[in-house]
């Protein structure tokens, strides 16, 4: 089993299509040249690395780290978007000539990804388009969703959750490198921010989360790609079931269940990105000031 400073440094070996500096690892590994020079003392001797690439032994090394899947929320209405909302899911409305979720789904597939779950309610038929351009899309149906929180999409989906992407459907990826072929721990993405009004969360000096809430100082924006382990996903299936069969559970958001309800049972960690990467519109208004012609 590799550390998390050797899987980091294997993973960005995987990433680059030429043979990287020592100083370039250092810089994206956010370690020190000295540090990265003595992993890759470690990969050599170990016959994960030849000096220029990472060989057939260091790919099976990350093999375990593998993201199997991932599970795309998309059931919901939408209703602070309306009136686009009317006739079209929110995940399949176009920004700037391209679907929502497409910008997901590319990502995914340019990682090989390509065991998806999109769980789908509201105008559920129309998400079939999709197959024409993603042939391995899986559909799971969610006809509670017009009673229920987001709690119930991902019940339907409970025994995919691990080594499992889970991600709201409503979110715009600008940068496709978000999306990682391999991942070493549970995590959620967020952006550093100095203060919020939004769903964020707090942190420990690990990094680790500690609370989710909505508003708060020097703390982290929220945004709703999360990865489990295989570990973490098969709790995760267990006390999904346990807070939505309990009194009020089905009006919960999911996010609260490894985040709040359950949090002594795992150990999620951040996963650092910026506003430049990710866009969540949740109204009408944002909507227009990502495309304008919205406004004509």
């Amino acid at each position: 089993m590799l550390n998390k400073k050797q899987f980091t440094v294997l993973q960005i070996l995987t990433s680059s299509d030429r043979q990287l500096s020592q100083r370039k690892i250092a810089a994206q590994a956010q370690m020190s040249v000295g540090s990265v020079n003595r992993i890759l003392d470690e990969f050599k001797t170990a016959g994960l690395y030849d000096g220029s690439s990472i060989t057939e032994a260091g790919y099976q090394a990350l093999e375990p780290y593998r993201v199997k899947r991932a599970v795309i929320l998309a059931a919901g209405f939408g209703d602070r978007l309306m009136p686009i909302t009317l006739n079209t899911p929110k995940p399949l409305i176009r920004v700037n000539g391209m679907r929502i979720i497409d910008t997901m789904l590319d990502a995914l597939y340019q990682k090989d990804i390509r065991d998806i779950y999109i769980v789908r309610g509201y105008l559920k038929e129309q998400f079939d388009q999709l197959l024409y351009k993603y042939p391995t899309i899986h559909f799971i149906d969610n006809d509670d969703y017009k009673e229920t929180n987001n709690i119930s999409s991902i019940l339907k989906a409970q025994d995919l959750l691990a080594n499992c992407y889970v991600m709201e459907g409503d979110l715009i990826i600008k940068n496709p490198d978000l999306i990682q072929k391999y991942q070493y721990e549970s995590n959620y993405l967020g952006v550093p921010v100095e203060r919020t009004d939004d769903w964020c969360f707090t942190v420990n000096n690990k990094k680790v989360i500690t609370g989710v809430v909505v508003g708060g100082i020097n703390c982290y924006h929220m945004y709703g790609i999360s990865y489990w382990t295989e570990e973490d996903g098969g709790k995760l299936s267990r006390h999904i079931q346990e807070v939505y069969d309990a009194p009020g559970g089905k009006e919960r958001f999911w996010d609260l269940v490894p985040l709040q309800y359950h949090s002594s049972d795992y150990s999620v960690h951040i996963r650092e990105c910026s506003f430049d990467d990710i866009i969540e519109i949740d109204t009408f208004k944002e909507l227009t000031m990502v495309d304008s012609a919205y406004l004509r």
